[in-house]
């Protein structure tokens, strides 16, 4: 009898609008966090291929990390994960926020 299966999907859209599969995403020994790479895994997530739980242990990632960038995607997609535009976004979506 099978009881609580979890049914996931076998790929999901990735940001770039290409399928993407587990075999698709970076490295688990991955150390240099570049914008396409977050944006796979926070595409991963929100598609139902991998858990937050998965993530963060698959990644050694914090759960204040990894909702750092979904929060970034959110708000500015890809282009709010690079790190040297964070304060830029950042602003500009306080802004809206005010009007």
């Amino acid at each position: 009898m099978i009881e609580n299966q979890k049914i996931r999907p076998a790929q999901v859209i990735g940001p770039l609008g290409e399928p993407l599969t587990i075999d698709d995403l970076p490295s688990p020994k991955t150390k240099r966090w570049v914008v396409r790479r977050k944006a796979e895994v926070v595409a991963a997530v929100n598609g139902g291929l991998l858990s937050i739980d998965d993530v963060l242990e698959r990644y050694g990632l914090t759960l204040e990390e990894f909702a750092s960038w979904q929060r970034a995607v959110d708000r500015s997609g890809m282009q709010g994960l690079r790190v040297t535009r964070i304060q830029h976004y950042r602003d500009l979506y306080e802004r809206q926020l005010k009007y």
